[in-house]
């Protein structure tokens, strides 16, 4: 088993998938990848907030959401910057209540709400987490 927490290795995307043993994992890492035709980047963070290893899903520079693997399940974090925030709240109402409580319990700071999602099944959420991709991609 990897330590996620080990700065010396760099685990591989198998290992990771491993490490979560959960298939929504796989299955949210490969739509994203296929959807977008987006680059992964396996880094390792230093904030205290998040430390350890994690998936970046980049496109044309940006990123559409970063990957936390955990065991069992997995966070996504998508930012809603300046950008993004009038199309998100327009579709909130539309989305899971506990996807609506995490948008309103997460504070805003120049501009942006960085939105940490645990995802452990492919249900309503993990819907909600691609149409918010989907904003963040511009399209």
């Amino acid at each position: 088993m990897i330590d996620l927490h080990d700065k010396g290795y760099c685990p591989t995307i198998e290992e990771l998938e491993t490490y979560v043993q959960n298939t929504v994992f796989s299955q949210f890492y490969s739509e994203i990848k296929e959807l977008y035709q987006c680059q992964e980047q396996i880094e390792f963070s230093s904030c205290s907030w998040e430390a350890g290893w994690n998936v970046k899903l980049k496109k044309a520079g940006k990123t559409l959401c970063t990957i936390y693997p955990r065991e069992s399940y997995f966070t996504v974090m998508i930012v809603v910057g300046r950008k993004e925030k009038e199309q998100v709240e327009i579709l909130l109402p539309q989305c899971t209540t506990t996807l609506q409580e995490i948008y309103a319990q997460t504070k805003e700071g120049n501009g942006q709400r960085w939105l940490m999602i645990d995802l452990e099944e492919k249900k309503e959420l993990y819907q909600d987490v691609l149409r918010l991709i989907k904003i963040r991609r511009g399209r």
